[in-house]
């Protein structure tokens, strides 16, 4: 393949991340699980948590054909590469739209959603909140990356200037008050279990749903 075919997208970003992001995640996910990813971007977290738990299904999405091209050519790459069995193919997925019918009564053992929230109108976090009451199984994780306001306050001076570029890109994005994404949540049946301080100000934000 050369450099000009390949649809491989790269974050310089990822790479400082998944790391530390794979490490809450092993804490909170059972060694088996399946898993749903929303707005995955390039692919590479899937890629790499995938390769790293053999015993994770990791389900990749988008809504960007871009995104999806460069999910698909990673999963390519590490088929050649004799990987990647429990990859699956990328599907693309909108949260605040109609899922796909063979999806219906779906369950997932965890929904992730790294640098989502921010980069969308509140609409997303609303959706996304409702959809994961509907398709976490029973005290099934939810998994939030990214940054976010504490007690109306922003954690870091970088975060405020983040934050005032995202809205100048688009007044309805931002970051978020951790507590109004609790409340989001909480209102779709998700309980907040746990909040880990990550690198460059970041949060993991961890729910679970409700059993019953």
């Amino acid at each position: 393949m050369s450099a000009a075919d390949d649809k491989r997208l790269t974050s310089a970003s990822t790479a400082r991340n998944r790391d530390p992001i794979l490490a809450v995640l092993r804490e909170h996910l059972p060694p088996r699980a399946r898993v749903l990813e929303l707005a995955s971007g390039s692919g590479e977290h899937g890629v790499y948590f995938a390769r790293a738990m053999p015993g994770w299904q990791w389900q990749p999405s988008d809504t960007a054909d871009e995104a999806l091209a460069s999910i698909a050519a990673w999963r390519g790459y590490e088929s050649q590469e004799g990987r990647g069995a429990n990859l699956l193919a990328p599907v693309a997925l909108d949260v605040t739209a109609r899922w796909p019918e063979q999806w219906q009564g779906t369950a997932f053992d965890a929904v992730v959603a790294l640098n989502l929230i921010h980069i969308s109108p509140w609409n997303v976090t609303s959706a996304l909140m409702r959809r994961a009451g509907e398709h976490l199984t029973n005290s099934g994780v939810l998994f939030l990356y990214g940054p976010y306001r504490r007690g109306g306050r922003h954690t870091a001076a970088s975060n405020e200037a983040f934050d005032q570029n995202l809205q100048a890109r688009n007044p309805a994005w931002g970051v978020r008050d951790l507590e109004s994404v609790e409340a989001e949540a909480a209102a779709n049946g998700l309980v907040l279990a746990d909040v880990v301080e990550m690198p460059a100000n970041n949060l993991s934000v961890i729910f679970r749903r409700r059993a019953g």
